[in-house]
């Protein structure tokens, strides 16, 4: 037996969406596939979005900012894999440079130095390791140069 599932004609979904980005900041593109995933319209899906913009429930640039701040300072990630997550939501480069202004460069080493010593404990590092921890580092979306000159320095 096929699961049905619950379509929702214009009134109910902009009600619907106000309420999910209220709950937390979305992006414009987060919300259009859950807006089709309602089983709107593209027309319907437009109207939504451009209402829920003028009454400021999607604002990208704040969105950008909560984002690349949130998975700084939560998750730990690297400039370079926030950027790469917020470019697959579709954002302009403008709005990517005002998230990624949120992550000091003080801030932003201190934390990267703090992700290798907890990986590293007390321990010397041997070459293997350094090269293990430079990848989780990369990994975590680190710049490779610097994440070279703090392995070295280690």
């Amino acid at each position: 037996m096929a699961t049905s599932v619950k379509t929702y004609d214009e009134t109910q979904g902009y009600l619907k969406a106000e309420a999910w980005c209220a709950y937390q900041e979305r992006c414009q593109q987060e919300v259009r596939d859950k807006l089709y995933d309602w089983g709107l319209h593209k027309e319907a899906v437009e109207n939504i979005i451009a209402k829920l913009i003028s009454a400021n429930f999607i604002n990208e640039e704040r969105y950008a900012k909560a984002f690349a701040g949130g998975k700084f300072r939560i998750k730990k990630w690297g400039r370079v894999k926030i950027k790469i997550e917020l470019k697959k939501k579709r954002l302009s480069d403008y709005c990517i440079r005002k998230g990624m202004a949120e992550i000091t460069d003080i801030e932003y080493l201190k934390t990267l130095k703090a992700l290798a010593q907890k990986k590293v404990g007390n321990r010397q590092l041997a070459v293997g390791s350094k090269q293990k921890l430079a990848r989780y580092l990369v990994g975590k979306g680190y710049e490779t140069d610097i994440v070279w000159d703090l392995v070295r320095k280690l």
